[in-house]
């Protein structure tokens, strides 16, 4: 199965044994959206609401760490997910919450897992169907492959800010990521030493939809990456950096690893290093 699927495609699948379908929408803090009522009121028909809240790390002192492996393959199961489930995700959220939720299957060897191109916005636009019955899951068992190297934690930025052993891009938006904008005012707004501006927003065409291999192709090299040097991805906390390391999997780069803190964690700590103005 291809990582990005249609609308179309979904459509024609729905109903298989094998295919679990996921609304992983979150909204900000800041929202007074209800993910779960909105889930509740209208779905893909047979769609799963896959609740972040579930899948995040508690113990972690990192701010909505990624979940363990036990903690995962858990709540994989209790949606019905097996080692062989094709897993379509997606969302209604402007941050694109589906593509953190892929992070985590990918992140847990899930190979069979995708996002659906243009989310729940595309399928409404369509006029496609939608239920507001809540699907019972199939009993499954999700066995956790855990892949190394593909997270990141603060020591591992500290470390490479000396190193420049890899590369680093800053997904959020460049107002954020220049100190332009002061942000949370406990957090001093800025970015990473030494990392480069890839604002997500880029990776989208006005309905939702990415844009093809050549326009990410080419947004991805103005940032300056170079495609034979490891590159590790961060943001705001997580989740749009989890689109460009889903974008760069789509286009053949797997030597990427997630920041999980992101900036989050690093704005939030008064003894890391932070930068302003353009970055690289």
């Amino acid at each position: 199965m291809d990582p990005l699927v249609s609308t179309e495609w979904l459509a024609s699948q729905l109903g298989a044994d094998d295919l679990v379908v996921l609304d992983a929408t979150k909204y900000r803090t800041t929202s007074d959206r209800d993910p779960l009522a909105e889930y509740r009121a209208g779905h893909i028909p047979g769609a799963h609401f896959f609740d972040h809240n579930r899948v995040t790390d508690t113990a972690s002192p990192v701010p909505t760490a990624l979940p363990r492996a036990e903690q995962f393959a858990d709540y994989a199961s209790s949606l019905g997910i097996g080692g062989d489930t094709r897993v379509v995700i997606y969302d209604d959220s402007a941050s694109m919450t589906a593509a953190r939720a892929w992070f985590m299957f990918h992140m847990y060897g899930a190979e069979q897992a995708a996002l659906l191109d243009g989310g729940l916005g595309k399928w409404k636009a369509e006029g496609r169907p939608l239920e507001s019955s809540i699907p019972v899951p199939r009993p499954a068992t999700f066995q956790p492959r855990p892949k190394q190297g593909i997270v990141r934690f603060k020591q591992d930025m500290l470390a490479n800010i000396a190193s420049a052993a890899e590369q680093v891009i800053d997904t959020r938006v460049e107002e954020d990521f220049t100190g332009a904008v002061q942000g949370d005012p406990a957090a001093p707004s800025g970015h990473i030493p030494g990392s480069r501006n890839l604002p997500y927003p880029e990776f989208f065409n006005p309905d939702g939809t990415f844009k093809s291999e050549e326009e990410l192709r080419a947004a991805i090299g103005a940032a300056g990456l170079d495609w034979s040097s490891p590159l590790i991805v961060t943001c705001g906390a997580g989740v749009s950096s989890a689109i460009l390391d889903f974008t760069l999997h789509r286009l053949g780069k797997h030597d990427v690893a997630l920041y999980d803190g992101s900036w989050n964690e690093w704005g939030l700590d008064p003894d890391t290093p932070k930068a302003t103005g353009a970055g690289g």
